[in-house]
């Protein structure tokens, strides 16, 4: 079960925006993944609770932010429920989408594995709904993954898989390079991996 602590911060300014504590593991049903987010300053920022299911879909997220909830899942697309912070109003939504989004690097992790690529196929257009700090506004937005590089790098605990992502903004055209390795995610704009306590885990 890997287990440790990301950095967010802005890629464009890299002002720093929070620390992501997670833990994450396979199951029998899928992968999940929680964490904690804190602010510089140690305040509690928020929370990210989101389990998939072997095919990679979401069968339920949970995200906290700003005294904002959304809860949702895959359905008919994918379906959610965003609740304000006096908790008297929820909005409920429904897109024809694949998977969610957001600045967790949970999602990336999510959306490689619903992608299931392979170095030698072709980029790969992907719907998902990504909900927007601070107050988890929805929106739809349309990439393009692609899987350039699959290495294997020699480690103390065996050798360890490293895929290079390039995905794209079809609305900007504005390119990225993620690195994964497993379900961790070892590099991505606005976020740096600081710690891990146990390695990556391994997709069958």
């Amino acid at each position: 079960m890997p287990r440790g602590r990301y950095s967010l911060h802005d890629p464009h300014d890299h002002t720093p925006l929070a620390d992501e504590h997670f833990h994450c593991a396979p199951g029998p049903s899928g992968w999940r993944y929680v964490s904690q987010l804190t602010t510089p300053t140690g305040d509690h920022r928020g929370s990210v609770d989101l389990a998939l299911d072997e095919l990679g879909r979401p069968i339920r997220l949970e995200l906290h932010a700003a005294s904002w909830q959304v809860r949702g899942a895959a359905l008919d697309g994918v379906t959610w429920v965003r609740t304000d912070p006096a908790g008297t109003e929820a909005t409920e939504g429904t897109v024809r989408a694949h998977a969610f989004t957001g600045t967790s690097p949970a999602f990336l992790v999510a959306t490689a594995r619903l992608l299931r690529l392979t170095p030698s196929a072709s980029a790969t257009r992907v719907r998902l709904v990504a909900f927007t700090d601070p107050v988890l506004a929805p929106r739809t937005v349309d990439q393009s993954w692609a899987l350039v590089n699959s290495e294997a790098h020699a480690t103390d605990n065996g050798p360890l898989t490293v895929d290079e992502y390039q995905v794209t903004a079809l609305d900007t055209g504005e390119r990225h390079t993620v690195h994964l390795a497993g379900d961790v995610v070892l590099a991505a704009p606005g976020v740096e991996l600081e710690d891990l306590e146990t390695p990556p885990s391994a997709f069958a």
